[in-house]
């Protein structure tokens, strides 16, 4: 089976096509650094050409309102070129919990992505996964003043981005869901919490406060980003730190 795999450079596609190649399979990543732009289409039909499987991993450049100009241009490229590849399966990676928090923009344009693609012509599979362990670092950052970190006591499930291109390699190469897959990590943390737990193991002396209010997740409201009945990767939060 051919895979093509955009974004496949990068934290997540890399590894989606190390493991479909490990599993038998014609996996070839495209990028802007291989000459795809899924945003102007350029380079997009010749990648697209003779793959029984479209795989997309690629993100808006900004958290902002310009994400969803993103998405939206990104998917009807897409979905054109795999229209006229003859695509059978179409897979998009998300996030859990997309459509419950209207009030980041960054959500709603992964919103739109989705709702782009399953009202789309090709047969589709949309994961979504939790908060990356890798991505905890930037958390801490975003609302580092000093040596004080503001967090919100949000809930999270980190899941690893190994276990999430696990995850999108196994659906890659099965039929299409037709509908939605949650993967998450094994253990449930209040991101306060979380933070705390990094920097002590990692002999940061920042302070972690909690603060409602602080950085993006603090429009987060209840525990719509975790979710207890999904497929679990492996990989707990402690382990990846060690």
């Amino acid at each position: 089976m051919k895979c093509a795999v955009m974004g496949g450079t990068g934290l997540i596609g890399s590894r989606v096509v190390e493991k479909l190649t490990a599993a038998g399979h014609e996996a070839v990543p495209h990028a802007p650094s291989t000459g795809v732009d899924v945003v102007s289409g350029r380079g997009l039909d010749a990648a697209v050409a003779g793959s029984d499987v479209l795989v997309d991993l690629t993100n808006s450049p900004t958290f902002d309102e310009a994400s969803a100009a993103f998405f939206r241009a990104s998917m009807d490229h897409l979905l054109a070129a795999a229209r006229r590849a003859a695509v059978g399966h179409f897979v998009v990676l998300s996030i859990v919990g997309v459509d419950q928090v209207p009030e980041l923009a960054y959500y709603r344009a992964k919103a739109l992505q989705e709702h782009l693609l399953a009202t789309g012509p090709i047969p589709y599979s949309i994961v979504r996964a939790t908060q990356f362990m890798e991505f905890m670092d930037s958390v801490l950052s975003w609302t580092t003043d000093g040596d004080t970190v503001r967090l919100p006591a949000t809930p999270v499930q980190p899941i690893a981005a190994d276990d999430v291109a696990a995850a999108v390699a196994e659906v890659a190469a099965g039929p299409p869901l037709r509908g939605i897959r949650n993967i998450a990590g094994p253990d449930v943390f209040a991101l306060d919490e979380l933070g705390r737990l990094t920097l002590s193991r990692r002999g940061d002396h920042r302070t972690v406060v909690t603060n409602p209010a602080a950085g993006m997740f603090a429009a987060v409201k209840g525990d719509v980003l975790t979710d207890r009945d999904a497929y679990f990767g492996p990989t707990r939060y402690t382990d990846w730190l060690s």
